[in-house]
């Protein structure tokens, strides 16, 4: 397959393309900033330029990942949340209409309110609390009001590329390596871990079904912050060495609201007999074993 990838710079589709590449596809790689070589220039807020891109390349696929993740710059800056996350994701789906190709969209649990007692599976109806999930959910009605070959699929707490990752578990992480006896995490907020390889894995064994539509990708089991601060202290070697503390999250106030569970179950992949995916647990001693002497 010929394809062409937006957000190539990010973790995430950083391991995305490896399996490509080890699948033999072809890639057309572009970012917002080149980052690295082989990575094109594209504002995919800017319609003419994904466009042109689209129609001199021809693809197969349109693997959408660029967008806006920052929650709390989405929440005091919303005009630039939606012009990336809604507006960038309509221009996508208005290149593969015109070049007639299909299209990932890569979504997020923040698609809903958090009230649900339970994971969150596909059919369930989706009420963001935040500028974030809103503009992600908008993007998501665009996909499928205007194209009938698309896959959405939603992750949850991403993890992965260890130095480059800025989310809960490198900071974490972090705080151990810099040598710190105690650290604090949230006990109240609840929710599935994504671990980007093993979303890469999976992603195209949905891919390669065609029975397109929307899925969750998570990692098995559901967990609090405070549960995946007290497994990192246990895989880093520093479970008599290093106290977790429970804190409340009103302790850390910030600009967005959060939901209170962003658990998510890949429903649809256990119906399939497909759900492949890793529990948490086992992903991030993996992870960590793999990458502490780094």
């Amino acid at each position: 397959m010929k394809i062409l990838l937006t957000g190539a710079s990010g973790m995430l589709a950083a391991e995305v393309i490896s399996v490509l590449e080890k699948r033999g596809d072809t890639l057309i790689k572009t970012d917002l900033r080149q980052g690295s070589s082989g990575i094109e220039s594209l504002d995919v807020a800017n319609l003419s330029a994904v466009l042109e891109l689209a129609e001199g390349n021809q693809p197969d696929y349109i693997f959408h990942f660029a967008a806006e993740t920052n929650v709390d710059l989405c929440q005091t800056d919303p005009d630039h949340a939606f012009r990336v996350n809604t507006i960038g994701t309509e221009n996508v789906v208005l290149a593969c209409k015109k070049t007639g190709c299909r299209m990932l969209y890569v979504s997020t649990g923040n698609v809903f309110d958090g009230s649900k007692p339970s994971p969150y599976i596909e059919f369930d109806k989706p009420n963001p609390i935040n500028i974030y999930g809103e503009s992600k959910l908008q993007a998501e009605l665009i996909v499928k009001n205007l194209l009938s070959e698309y896959f959405i699929v939603r992750a949850g707490w991403m993890t992965g590329g260890w130095r480059i990752d800025k989310k809960f578990v490198y900071k974490i992480i972090q705080q151990l390596k810099e040598g710190k006896d105690h650290i604090t995490a949230v006990n109240d907020k609840f929710g599935s871990l994504t671990f980007t390889g093993d979303f890469a894995v999976n992603l195209m064994n949905i891919i390669d079904t065609k029975r397109y539509g929307t899925y969750h990708l998570v990692n098995k089991g559901t967990c609090s912050r405070y549960d995946i601060a007290v497994k990192i202290v246990e895989f880093m070697g520093l479970k008599n060495k290093v106290n977790v503390l429970p804190v409340d999250s009103k302790k850390f106030p910030l600009p967005a609201p959060r939901a209170r569970s962003e658990m998510m179950r890949n429903y649809k992949l256990d119906l399939l007999g497909m759900n492949s995916m890793p529990f948490w647990e086992e992903s991030l001693e993996k992870y960590i074993k793999l990458n502490k002497d780094k």
